[in-house]
């Protein structure tokens, strides 16, 4: 019996197979729409900060004598100080100077949400990340904060540990739009939406396909069936 619903239900799916070819087909078109016309790029760019004291720098022509060494002190002060650094990075004071420098138009709650501060794992690395939908403002927010951020250490505390390692580069695709993920997304939810309306249709439909159907519904053998055929003499004044 099992193997026989199968093969109903193959049955019923082959029939019914233009509707699921023309359902996920509309699909995929809403997929392609959606996903070139109404998703708007968004790009990211980051920076990334280094905690180091201001004396370990070497510079060139200094001597090796001279060269202080890093204690283990200095690690411990710059290990709780990137936890610190890394919330100082978005409070309204620096983001507030960033937007009036780079004279932005968005709110100082938009820049905060747009803005991402990351440490990395057992480093003394901030990675400060911005999105945005202009690709040159990701890059020149991203900058902008660092610098800032860097001369906002020195002021409070006095001391000058913070370098940038990498500036921000402007990106050159958005990190948000993949068309062929959005299309093929839109086929499968299709394809569901497709197999639910042939299975839905199938339940609400009660007419008599097969003789089959009324041994199931009133549990009686079918002694004799007649089929039905067509007369293309019908009409043109043939005999019937």
């Amino acid at each position: 019996m099992e193997e026989l619903d199968l093969k109903q239900l193959l049955k019923i799916f082959w029939n019914k197979r233009l509707q699921i070819i023309g359902i996920v087909i509309v699909f995929l078109i809403l997929g392609a729409v959606y996903s070139y016309a109404f998703v708007k790029p968004k790009y990211k760019a980051y920076t990334t900060l280094v905690l180091a004291q201001s004396d370990m720098i070497v510079k060139e022509g200094t001597s090796s004598s001279s060269q202080q060494t890093i204690t283990q002190s200095d690690l411990t002060l710059n290990q709780k100080l990137v936890s610190t650094y890394s919330e100082l990075v978005k409070t309204k004071n620096i983001l507030r100077e960033v937007k009036k420098n780079l004279k932005l138009t968005i709110s100082e709650e938009t820049l905060k949400k747009n803005v991402s501060v990351s440490l990395v794992k057992e480093t003394e690395l901030i990675k400060i990340t911005v999105t945005n939908e202009n690709a040159l403002d990701a890059k020149n927010i991203a900058n902008e904060i660092a610098k800032i951020f860097s001369q906002r250490v020195k002021e409070i505390y006095k001391i000058s540990n913070v370098y940038i390692v990498d500036e921000a580069e402007e990106p050159t695709a958005p990190y948000n739009i993949s068309h062929i993920r959005d299309i093929l997304i839109f086929a499968a939810i299709g394809l569901v939406v497709s197999i639910a309306y042939v299975l839905i249709s199938n339940l609400l439909d009660t007419t008599v396909k097969s003789s089959e159907d009324i041994e199931k519904e009133l549990n009686v053998s079918v002694l004799a069936s007649i089929p039905t055929m067509k007369d293309n003499n019908i009409g043109k004044g043939g005999l019937y």
